[in-house]
C-alpha cells in the first residue's frame, strides 16, 4: 500500500499558483499516494481559516498556503507554530523579501493576476483561433497565424497550438499526408511563421499505438506501420525544405519543452 499524504490548500482567490506548485512536486513522487482534493479557495475570514487549519491538524496534513492578506497569513502562521501543523506559505515570504529589499508592501488584493485584462481577452480570441484552423480545417487561417505547425499524424500539433494559445499565440496547424496535396495558400504564408514538427519513427510508431488503443481499435493498420512512417516522415521533410520550415524534434520532449523551443524562435525571428 502507497504513503498517503494528505494535502490542503488554501487561498483568498482560486488558489491556482498552489496548484501548480502541487503538480510539480507530486508527479516526483510516484510511489506515494497525494490527497490533494482539499482545496479551500476565497478565504478571506480568520474563523473560517481556522476551522480549516484545525481540521488539517486533525488530519496530519500539510496545508499549502497562497494567502496574499496579511493579517489571514500571519494568523495560519501562528497557527501552525502553535500546534506543529505542517503549513507552507507560498507568498508571504517572497513578500518579505521583496519589502527588505525595496521598502515596499505588496497591496494584498487577491485573484489580482486574473483581472479581466486585454492579456486576458487576447488568450480567449488565441484559444478560439486555435479550434477554428486546428487540423488544417480552414487554410485561409495560414495567413493570420503566429505559427503555422506542420507535421505528420500524432506530432503534438494541436496540442502545442492549444497551449501557446493559452499564452496569446494564434497557431494554426496542418496534417501532413504525402497521399493529399498541401493548399495553394500555405505559399502565401511567411516562411518564418513555419515550423515543423518530427518525431523519431519508433516513438511515433508507439504513440499511434497507443492512440488506437484509446480508440479501441486494433494495431492490423499502416497507420502504425515502421516503413509507412517512415516514408511520411521522408515526406514531411521535403516540405520542410520547401518552405524553408524551422523543424523541431518532438521525440520524447514534454509540450511545454517544445512549447518552450517554439517560444524562444518567435522571440528571435
Amino acid at each position: 500500500m502507497k504513503n498517503e499524504i494528505v494535502i490542503y490548500t488554501v487561498s483568498d482567490s482560486l488558489g491556482e499558483t498552489s496548484q501548480k506548485l502541487l503538480a510539480a512536486v507530486t508527479v516526483q513522487y510516484p510511489e506515494l499516494d497525494f490527497k490533494s482534493g482539499y482545496r479551500f479557495p476565497f478565504v478571506n475570514k480568520e474563523e473560517e481559516l481556522l476551522d480549516i487549519l484545525a481540521d488539517a491538524l486533525k488530519e496530519k496534513a500539510v496545508v499549502v498556503s497562497t494567502l496574499v492578506n496579511h493579517q489571514l497569513a500571519k494568523a495560519a502562521q501562528d497557527f501552525s507554530q502553535r500546534t506543529g501543523l505542517n503549513y507552507i506559505d507560498l507568498m508571504n515570504p517572497f513578500f518579505e523579501i521583496i519589502k527588505s529589499k525595496t521598502g515596499v508592501d505588496p497591496i494584498e488584493k487577491p485573484g489580482i493576476v486574473h483581472k479581466l485584462d486585454t492579456e486576458y481577452f487576447n488568450r480567449i480570441t488565441a484559444i478560439e483561433f486555435a479550434v477554428k484552423y486546428d487540423d488544417g480545417k480552414n487554410p485561409q487561417g495560414f495567413l493570420e497565424s503566429d505559427v503555422v505547425l506542420l507535421g505528420v499524424s500524432r506530432t503534438s500539433k494541436t496540442p502545442l497550438s492549444m497551449y501557446l494559445a493559452n499564452k496569446g499565440y494564434r497557431l494554426s496547424n496542418l496534417p501532413l499526408i504525402p497521399e493529399v496535396p498541401l493548399p495553394a495558400v500555405l505559399d502565401q504564408v511567411e516562411k518564418k511563421k513555419i515550423i515543423g514538427l518530427v518525431c523519431h519513427p519508433d516513438n511515433l510508431s508507439r504513440i499511434r499505438g497507443n492512440r488506437l488503443d484509446s480508440l479501441g481499435l486494433n494495431h492490423s493498420t499502416s497507420y502504425t506501420n515502421l516503413e509507412k512512417i517512415r516514408k511520411e516522415l521522408e515526406y514531411s521533410y521535403e516540405v520542410f525544405d520547401k518552405y524553408a520550415a524551422c523543424v523541431i524534434d518532438v521525440t520524447d520532449k514534454s509540450i511545454e519543452e517544445t512549447a518552450y523551443h517554439i517560444e524562444e524562435y518567435l522571440k528571435n525571428m
